[in-house]
């Protein structure tokens, strides 16, 4: 792996915020992104496929009065910049006016921003270290009686690095590396064949689970799917799975995005400082946790990010927001702006997690009489507008407070802002991809069979 340097990409940034000047825009901003990628693919112990990538891009946005325009390019020569900003900036004359978007001022840029551990330096990027990781959960799933066929195990890492730089004065920039192993495996014979998988991530290599960990996860997996039934169709309380569960937090993130609140098209438009869960939840995002999934020092709008409640006792406190949503609602932007190199700045959660319960899921699984565990999830109508939800389910039945049987083709159904309010966190909180849940009990559901 090369060096890593702290702002490599700042002169790029800083000779085209010139060129844009030249062209006549009054302010821009500009955003780079470097990434380096290896991921390899086993099967039956032997590499079955290897890629490696390297990729560049850096992205303007001008701003003429209240137009502005984007545009990108992997050209970081001066020719290749002096052409994007040319081309930008001849868009800003023509596009529509925006008297919401704007830059950053001095006196709100993120300064002194913390060192939160996102790079791994220990990386190799070798095709044989990670083939080895990969071979290792393959075989120990295969060793497990009942399971009879891999359908390929692999590993990756990738390194990537953000540096943002405005007219207004901000500039800086971070690295962030990520680490995973995955695989699937199939159990059963004929008819009665099943499948599943299992995965472990993180910015560290060491912090991963082992390879044999991961292996055993994926088999049981799959020995517990053989055989399934029909569930039943009626209205019964419904546990997601922490496979699953952080599903409902996605889309939550989703219902409380400044842009769709702005835009009156969400079930939770006005709920600020009102009761949307249970007393019991109290959900948090922090940008700044050490060694994050989707941590970073500051926002793509280059503000400074904070640990946030954003539901305390069941009451929603906050909304997500970059500068745009937050000036069309008349509020302060909450620092979650993200960006992509050729589009606007949007919100997003960053590490977004619920806090976890006094109550194992087996002890919630022991008080159901009777009930679905929700083990994954397929297809969607979820309607945020209205909060009307319907998901494909697969899983277990619960009897008299054990697991009976796994079941598939069910569907599971109702109504976000019920949903919400009738949830309990289990105390099985993990942190895997950085939207993160523990399972979640939910009364009175409905559920079919298909």
């Amino acid at each position: 792996m090369s060096e890593f340097k702290s702002d490599e990409s700042a002169a790029a940034r800083a000779r085209l915020l010139e060129f844009a000047k030249k062209f006549g825009a009054q302010e821009a901003d500009v955003i780079a992104m470097h990434g380096q990628s290896l991921d390899v693919s086993v099967r039956d112990g032997a590499i079955e496929d290897a890629s490696r990538s390297e990729d560049f891009g850096i992205g303007l946005r001008v701003f003429k009065g209240l137009r502005h325009a984007y545009g990108s390019t992997a050209d970081a020569s001066n020719e290749g910049l002096i052409k994007l900003a040319e081309q930008v900036c001849a868009m800003a004359d023509v596009v529509p006016t925006d008297a919401y978007t704007r830059l950053a001022r001095v006196g709100e840029f993120a300064q002194n921003y913390p060192d939160l551990d996102l790079a791994d330096q220990d990386m190799a990027f070798s095709v044989k270290d990670l083939a080895a990781f990969a071979i290792r959960a393959e075989a120990e799933a295969l060793q497990q009686k009942g399971i009879t066929k891999s359908d390929s195990a692999s590993a990756g890492q990738n390194l990537h690095g953000v540096g943002y730089s405005t007219s207004s004065g901000f500039s800086g920039a971070y690295w962030y590396s990520s680490n995973h192993i995955s695989l699937g495996v199939i159990g059963g014979r004929g008819d009665s064949m099943e499948t599943d998988h299992a995965s472990s991530s993180a910015t560290h290599l060491t912090d991963i689970e082992s390879p044999e960990v991961v292996g055993r996860r994926a088999a049981e997996r799959t020995l517990a799917r053989l055989n399934p039934r029909t569930g039943k169709t009626g209205g019964f309380p419904v546990i997601f799975d922490r496979r699953v569960s952080s599903s409902l937090l996605r889309t939550l993130s989703r219902a409380i995005s400044g842009p769709r609140i702005a835009k009156g098209t969400s079930f939770l438009c006005g709920k600020i400082g009102q009761v949307i869960f249970s007393p019991d939840i109290r959900i948090i995002d922090d940008p700044l946790k050490i060694r994050g999934h989707r941590s970073g020092p500051f926002d793509g709008e280059g503000l400074p990010v904070f640990r946030r409640v954003m539901v305390d006792g069941g009451q929603l406190q906050s909304y997500f927001l970059d500068i745009r949503s937050a000036a069309r609602l008349g509020m302060q932007p909450t620092g979650h702006a993200t960006r992509g190199l050729s589009a606007p700045p949007s919100p997003a959660p960053s590490n977004l997690w619920i806090e976890p319960g006094a109550y194992s899921r087996a002890q919630m699984i022991k008080n159901i009489g009777e009930g679905f565990l929700v083990t994954d999830l397929m297809g969607a109508s979820i309607s945020l507008e209205t909060g009307d939800y319907s998901r494909g389910a697969s899983g277990f039945w619960i009897e008299a407070g054990e697991i009976a049987y796994p079941v598939s083709e069910m569907t599971i159904a109702g109504n976000l802002a019920e949903m919400f309010l009738h949830l309990s966190p289990a105390s099985d909180l993990e942190f895997r991809d950085g939207v993160d849940a523990p399972s979640l009990l939910i009364e009175g559901m409905t559920t079919a069979s298909r």
